[in-house]
């Protein structure tokens, strides 16, 4: 008997009734707010996602990252529609509530930290950063930030100041936050191993800024919209040995990385290095607005009463999301499953690195995987036209993928970690078909 499919295309892509909304939202939202996969959704379940034309596909955008879990997870959609039937809002630093205290346990005791730590939450990624940088400053009296080439970091002022791209994210926007410093990360592929990439820091501390001067070092483990590419360990390790040397502190940002993806609950237990503080966000709450700072108590400490905060630092609705989801990740194994899941995607990958010379590089740490594509494999020259090219051909066989990287040349995977098995393969075999459309 032959498999369900999940793959369900009923119309072209896109369809009539994506069309017509695609036109009302280009006649009524900014067209800053730039619109990459031309379908609108209807529909998510798992790993699916269906669209308003009745279309369905496998998803490995996974919101950007913001779906561990998967789309509309019952245990988590059941604990948000709880908690709003109670209460939706108070402001915590108003009347605190219990949820606030259950997420902050729970994380810190699957955070890597040795000694006594706390938390704070915020609502994404950026606003997180920044407060990680506040804490950072309170603790040491400095003000100076130092962050590497190839990050993302968010899109507010200082976040954005530390992200490294400039088209589409930096340009025409500035000026910038002050204080902020960059310096090459480790890419392989591209030249830059882990010694030279840690020599350049200590340069910077002598050229650049003084390090008694530096507040803290802002490091992905695995650089995100920067192309999944991966920190050797000993880079970690060497970033971790200055911070310690300098009285740095360590903020290592997890928002991408974190919650299973990388076949560890955070990409940083891969090193064996403890972080000052950690910035998790995305797939903390299935998709709600929530994120957060954990590090160690006497950093998170630092600031004067109320000088951290906001309206909506952790939102109740969003707290009781992300509650259900560690229950979710911990009763369905997805830590271990992000591992499987990612030993079947580098297999395949691999195969067609073998099979197209225009696949340059495979890489990546358990389910985070990504394919760098180029123009030929002697001069390594970027080819974005190819990755563009393999994703649309990709969503027109049904399903969903995302670019990345400094020349938006590499492909991702940020599939949801609940996919079946089949549904895996059903993925991959379509991300075979676009690419033998495009490069064969």
């Amino acid at each position: 008997m032959a498999a369900i499919r999940a793959i369900d295309l009923r119309t072209e892509i896109p369809g009539p009734r994506s069309r017509e909304i695609l036109r009302r939202l280009e006649a009524s939202v900014s067209s800053a707010l730039a619109i990459t996969l031309p379908v609108v959704a209807a529909e998510g379940r798992g790993a699916t996602l269906t669209d308003v034309d009745g279309n369905t596909f496998l998803d490995f955008a996974g919101g950007v990252g913001c779906l561990n879990v998967g789309h509309a997870h019952p245990h988590v959609t059941e604990a948000v529609q709880e908690q709003a039937g109670r209460f939706l809002h108070t402001d915590y630093t108003i009347v605190p509530y219990a949820i606030y205290a259950e997420v902050a346990e729970r994380l810190l005791d699957a955070a890597p930290f040795s000694g006594p730590a706390k938390a704070a939450f915020f609502n994404a990624g950026t606003e997180a950063v920044e407060n990680a940088v506040k804490f950072a400053r309170a603790h040491t009296g400095r003000p100076a930030v130092i962050g590497f080439e190839g990050a993302f970091h968010g899109r507010t002022l200082l976040s954005l100041t530390l992200t490294s791209k400039t088209h589409p994210y930096k340009a025409g926007l500035g000026p910038f936050a002050p204080e902020v410093y960059r310096v090459p990360f480790p890419y392989a592929y591209r030249g830059v191993d882990a010694a030279e990439a840690l020599a350049a820091l200590r340069r910077a501390l002598v050229t650049q800024v003084a390090p008694e001067n530096v507040a803290a070092i802002v490091v992905e483990p695995v650089q995100g919209e920067g192309g999944f590419v991966v920190a050797p360990p000993e880079f970690m390790h060497g970033v971790r040995e200055i911070c310690d040397e300098n009285g740095i502190v360590l903020v290592v940002d997890e928002v991408q990385t974190g919650f299973g993806r990388t076949g560890r609950m955070f990409a940083i237990e891969h090193y064996g290095v403890e972080p000052d503080l950690l910035v998790v966000a995305k797939s903390i709450a299935a998709g709600l607005p929530l994120s957060g700072v954990l590090g160690r108590a006497e950093i998170m400490d630092a600031p004067a009463e109320g000088g951290v905060g906001g309206t909506y630092v952790g939102n109740p609705v969003a707290l009781a999301a992300a509650a259900a989801v560690l229950d979710v990740i911990a009763d369905e194994g997805l830590v271990e499953r992000a591992e499987r899941i990612g030993e079947t995607i580098r297999g395949r990958m691999e195969e067609w690195q073998r099979r197209y010379a225009q696949i340059g590089d495979v890489r990546g740490l358990g389910a985070m995987l990504a394919i760098e594509l180029v123009g030929d494999r002697t001069s390594k020259r970027p080819a974005p036209e190819l990755a563009h090219a393999v994703t649309q051909a990709a969503a027109e066989r049904g399903l969903l993928l995302l670019k990345a990287g400094t020349h938006a040349n590499c492909i991702r995977v940020l599939c949801p970690l609940v996919i079946g098995d089949s549904e895996l393969d059903e993925a991959l075999a379509a991300w075979a078909e676009a690419l033998d459309a495009v490069l064969a």
